[in-house]
């Protein structure tokens, strides 16, 4: 099984998304906090944390990773001193307790640019996300600096951004 098949699993597993399309206004504003390494409050692209098959997929995760090792170190930590052992077993129940806010934090940022992608190629079908996302969100900071209204936002940010590919501004 390849990564991106297991991510995908891990993803549909782990969230639930809405049916319903992200909101113009909100995949702009997810764009731009994605594109600064900022967490996207799930509500603006729609999904939500399952969070016993969060815990329940982190926990198979964990039993292969602790088990495997548990295995490679049992017979080395039975002759040693007692004490590495319990030391050991204190980091390790630490690192799993601090690798699952990571373990969060990872699908949280999987899910969003999955989703910004989606709704990207509904709002902005002739403009690639890898592309053109950093250019959509100089034009959106622009506007929310000039205070362009919400009704005008659409028709200004993709007019900007003809108005730019025309001239080919990078």
């Amino acid at each position: 099984m390849r990564d991106s098949e297991l991510k995908k699993i891990i993803l549909e597993n782990i969230f639930v998304v809405s049916k319903k399309p992200v909101l113009f206004r909100d995949l702009l504003e997810a764009n731009c906090l994605f594109n600064e390494g900022m967490l996207i409050d799930p509500a603006k692209l729609n999904f939500k944390f399952r969070y016993f098959k969060t815990y329940l997929v982190y926990g198979i995760i964990c039993i292969l990773i602790v088990g495997t090792l548990l295995t490679l170190t049992h017979n080395l930590f039975t002759r040693l001193d007692f004490h590495l052992s319990i030391i050991s077993c204190i980091i390790s129940t630490a690192l799993v307790f601090i690798g699952f806010d990571m373990f969060k934090i990872w699908a949280r940022k999987a899910i969003s640019k999955e989703l910004i992608k989606k709704a990207w190629a509904i709002h902005f079908p002739y403009f690639p996300y890898e592309k053109y996302s950093t250019r959509v969100e100089m034009i959106y900071n622009e506007a929310t600096k000039n205070e362009i209204p919400r009704k005008d936002l659409e028709k200004y940010v993709l007019e900007r951004l003809v108005a730019q590919s025309e001239t080919g501004i990078k």
